[in-house]
């Protein structure tokens, strides 16, 4: 996928690119397969803020993707769409049976191509097997964390993990983390990256567009009043005036690891991520 650049007639249009959508081959989504929600705006059922600078944004239909094959067997590649709720693009297929279902598009399928799923398939881009079944260092996505659920692992833009070996009824996988995790080789991906691998090279420009994908502004805590953030207060260019910096609570904001201490996943990490 390629950058699209704008002449600078406006300031707010000289440092804005957007995405190219020439691939795409359908305007508009299949109505069965969407369902409508409701922009809640970053706040529970209570209607207290759980989420800030959430708010706004455009009226969007949200496109029903199970994250797995309904059915086994051939289908055919009817469309490939764009997707407003995710960065990754969708392609809708029709299944054996006739019917219609959207998934993650990969990069390099097209409209009319046929795409296999099942325990025997070719090593082709699109198709989805058993993770036993496909050579080691193939570029896979959407990968199921247990067999037989849907795909839970790399599914964003762009995104590819490795499959390094399989050992035994286990096969090692290396994550877009560079988490080296294990998998039961029963469990089922997807061959291929998934499309619109530019994604993080678009820049918005102004702050109406960020307020088109629902997202408010957002102020330093440097700048707000010492009542309303441990960072604020002061004059001048001062700093925060402690050792590490805090969250709007003040709990620690940087260095601190979120990840549950007794997840049962651990035992399947071969080699933690790497650090940034």
């Amino acid at each position: 996928m390629a950058v699209k650049k704008y002449n600078p007639t406006t300031p707010g249009r000289r440092d804005s690119t957007s995405q190219d959508f020439s691939m795409l081959t359908a305007s508009k989504p299949n109505k069965s397969l969407t369902v409508g929600i409701k922009n809640t705006s970053g706040r529970d059922s209570h209607g207290r803020i759980s989420i800030r600078h959430r708010g706004s944004g455009v009226k969007k239909l949200y496109r029903i993707v199970p994250f797995k094959r309904l059915e086994d067997g051939d289908a055919k590649i009817i469309s490939i769409e764009y997707d407003p709720n995710r960065r990754a693009r969708i392609a809708q297929i029709q299944l054996p049976s006739g019917k219609h279902q959207y998934i993650i598009a990969a990069d390099g399928i097209k409209v009319g191509e046929s795409i296999e799923c099942g325990d025997q398939c070719s090593i082709e881009i699109g198709n989805r097997m058993q993770l036993k079944n496909i050579p080691i260092g193939t570029g896979i996505h959407d990968v199921e964390m247990y067999p037989n659920s849907k795909g839970q692992i790399c599914r964003s833009a762009g995104s590819v993990a490795t499959l390094l070996a399989i050992e035994g009824n286990y096969a090692m996988i290396k994550l877009p983390s560079g988490e080296i995790r294990q998998f039961l080789n029963l469990c089922r991906a997807t061959i291929g990256q998934i499309g619109n691998t530019h994604h993080n090279r678009i820049k918005y420009g102004k702050a109406g567009r960020m307020r088109l994908l629902g997202i408010r502004p957002t102020v330093r805590g440097k700048a707000m009043y010492p009542k309303a953030h441990p960072h604020g207060g002061g004059e001048g260019g001062n700093g925060i005036g402690m050792k590490s910096p805090k969250t709007k609570w003040g709990a620690k904001a940087l260095g601190v690891k979120t990840r549950k201490k007794l997840s049962r996943s651990d035992i399947f990490i071969v080699k933690r991520r790497n650090k940034k």
